[in-house]
């Protein structure tokens, strides 16, 4: 039989409502973050908390490291660069995947509300299981394939080949855009997904690697590659403003192309 309701223990329920600072010196911000530990055995929940503005930097990761100092030391979340290049702290923010480190508190209206990214697996409260997500990217084999003899000191690339790599190589696989596809939610253990693709595509371009043909071998698949719909989540996502979708098509023309 269908089941249109999830599990009792999928519910979503509300938590703990932490008291404010009892000595802030400024206006105070809502925080209502998901919570969920696998040790306890009890249903995910939403905890809310507030952070002194004064006392706090701009940012909601910046915000998240407050909490995690001075209210709530369990609360779990991934974090490193604090400045948009690592991908650690990707995470969904008012309904939006993107980066904590990057989105400024000041861009969200009334509470804060911060959840894992969708459709994948939690470890712990903020913490996304990403191992299916770094073995599709294992899988395309992201490194310089060459069959010619190595030259004594670097692969030649012209500047306009090197221009050719703009808007792929600037990817810090944070998952934003693979976790906001449909297309992934439903496929994720068979479709490489926006990011993955992308990749994919950087190495299919660069004009020192000399593996097209296995590459496209590898990719060409119904569900590897074709799943994708261009519905162009994945460039809305995108916290370095890049265009997975574009990527992808530019695959699928070369997957013609070498029919012709």
């Amino acid at each position: 039989m269908v089941e249109f309701t999830l599990p009792k223990n999928s519910r979503i329920t509300d938590g703990k409502a932490w008291p404010a600072p009892a000595k802030a010196s400024g206006a105070l911000r809502a925080y209502r973050i998901y919570r969920w530990n696998p040790d306890d055995n009890q249903n995910p929940r939403v905890d809310t908390y507030f952070v002194d503005r004064d006392d706090c930097g701009p940012m909601v990761l910046d915000a998240l490291i407050w909490i995690k100092s001075k209210i709530d030391p369990a609360l779990t979340f991934r974090r490193s660069c604090r400045e948009g290049i690592c991908g650690s702290c990707a995470m969904n923010i008012d309904g939006t995947n993107t980066l904590a480190c990057t989105k400024s508190m000041d861009d969200v209206k009334g509470a804060v509300k911060i959840y894992p990214l969708p459709h994948l697996p939690v470890v712990k409260d903020l913490v996304p299981d990403l191992s299916v997500f770094y073995a599709q990217h294992a899988s395309i084999e992201p490194w310089l394939q060459t069959t010619s003899p190595t030259p004594e000191k670097e692969w030649l690339q012209s500047p306009q080949d090197r221009g050719k790599l703009d808007g792929l190589y600037e990817c810090i696989l944070c998952a934003c855009c693979s976790t906001s596809c449909p297309s992934y939610w439903w496929n994720g253990d068979r479709y490489l997904g926006p990011a993955v693709l992308l990749q994919a595509y950087r190495w299919l371009i660069d004009s020192r690697d000399e593996a097209a043909g296995e590459r496209l071998d590898n990719v060409e698949d119904p569900f590897r590659l074709y799943r994708c719909h261009t519905i162009m989540n994945c460039a809305k996502a995108c916290p370095k403003g890049l265009n997975p979708a574009k990527a992808i098509a530019e695959i699928k023309n070369m997957m013609i192309a070498r029919q012709i």
